[in-house]
C-alpha cells in the first residue's frame, strides 16, 4: 500500500501517513510524498483545508533510523537530498495558503513532533505523547527546533530537546503546543469539524490570514502593525470588488 493515503472529504483533503508497521517513521519516500501532497492540495481549486494524521497507533515516530546507515560521507548526494526534503517539509506548512489541521492520534516523536506542531491547528488524542528524543540517540533535534522555539517558551522548549523526555497531552496543551485534547474516538471528528469550519471561509481571506499571521509573528511590533495596515487596505479593496 502507498506510504501516504490521500482522500478527499468534501473540501477537506485528508493525508494519512501509512507506515503503521514503522510507526509512520519518515523515510525518504514518505517525506517526499508528504511534501508533494501538501503542495498539490494547496494548488487544488476544490480543496479548502487539509488534515494530516497517522495510520495505526502512532502519529509519526520521526526519522526512519534504518536509513541512517546509508547517510554517510560516502553518499553525499543522498545526505543532501534527505536534509533538503526534511527542511522543506517542516517549512512548507506556514507557506501554504490553505489551513492544515494535525490530528495527533498517537506518539509524535522527533520529526513527527515537528510535523504535529507545524499544523496551523493541532488537535491531540488524550492518549498521545509528544517528544524530541534525538539527544538520547546522540543526535540533535535540529530542523524541528526552529518551529518548537517559536511555539513554546524557551525554558520549556530547551527542556524538551535537552532531556529527550516526552510529554503527555495535558502538558502539551498547557504549554500551548496544541489547541486542544480530545478523547481518542473523537479525534478525527474534531479535526474534520475544525477543517470544515476553515474550509467554509472565503479562500482569499484564508490565504491572506495565513500570510499575515506568519509574517507578523517574525516582525517587530511597529513593522507588524504596518503589515496589518497594508493587508487591511488590500482586503478592503478586495471586498469592494465583490458584487
Amino acid at each position: 500500500m502507498a506510504d501516504l493515503q490521500i482522500e478527499d472529504d468534501g473540501a477537506v483533503r485528508v493525508l494519512t501517513m501509512n507506515r503503521p508497521e514503522k510507526r509512520n517513521a519518515l523515510n525518504l519516500a514518505l517525506s517526499e510524498a508528504l511534501f508533494d501532497a501538501l503542495c498539490d492540495a494547496d494548488s487544488a481549486a476544490d480543496v479548502r483545508a487539509i488534515v494530516l494524521t497517522g495510520a495505526g497507533p502512532a502519529f509519526c515516530a520521526g526519522a526512519d533510523l534504518s536509513e541512517f546507515a546509508a547517510l554517510s560521507s560516502a553518499n553525499a548526494a543522498l545526505v543532501e537530498r534527505r536534509a533538503d526534503i526534511t527542511a522543506k517539509l517542516h517549512g512548507v506548512f506556514s507557506q501554504l495558503t490553505k489551513p492544515v489541521v494535525t490530528a495527533i492520534n498517537g506518539a509524535a516523536m522527533g520529526g513527527g513532533a515537528g510535523l504535529a506542531l507545524a499544523g496551523d491547528i493541532a488537535i491531540m488524542s488524550a492518549t498521545a505523547k509528544l517528544g524530541y528524543p534525538e539527544v538520547k540517540h546522540g543526535i540533535v533535534a535540529s530542523v524541528v527546533m526552529a518551529n518548537l522555539v517559536r511555539q513554546a517558551g524557551r525554558k520549556a522548549a530547551f527542556e524538551l530537546v535537552a532531556t529527550g523526555e516526552p510529554i503527555d497531552a495535558s502538558r502539551a496543551v498547557e504549554l500551548g503546543l496544541v489547541n486542544r485534547v480530545v478523547a481518542p474516538q473523537m479525534l478525527m471528528h474534531e479535526a474534520m469539524q475544525s477543517a470544515r469550519a476553515m474550509a467554509a471561509v472565503a479562500p482569499q481571506a484564508m490565504a491572506a490570514t495565513k500570510l499575515l499571521f506568519y509574517r507578523v509573528a517574525e516582525l517587530p511590533f511597529d513593522q507588524a502593525l504596518e503589515a496589518g495596515r497594508e493587508m487591511n487596505q488590500r482586503m478592503r479593496a478586495f471586498r469592494k470588488d465583490k458584487p
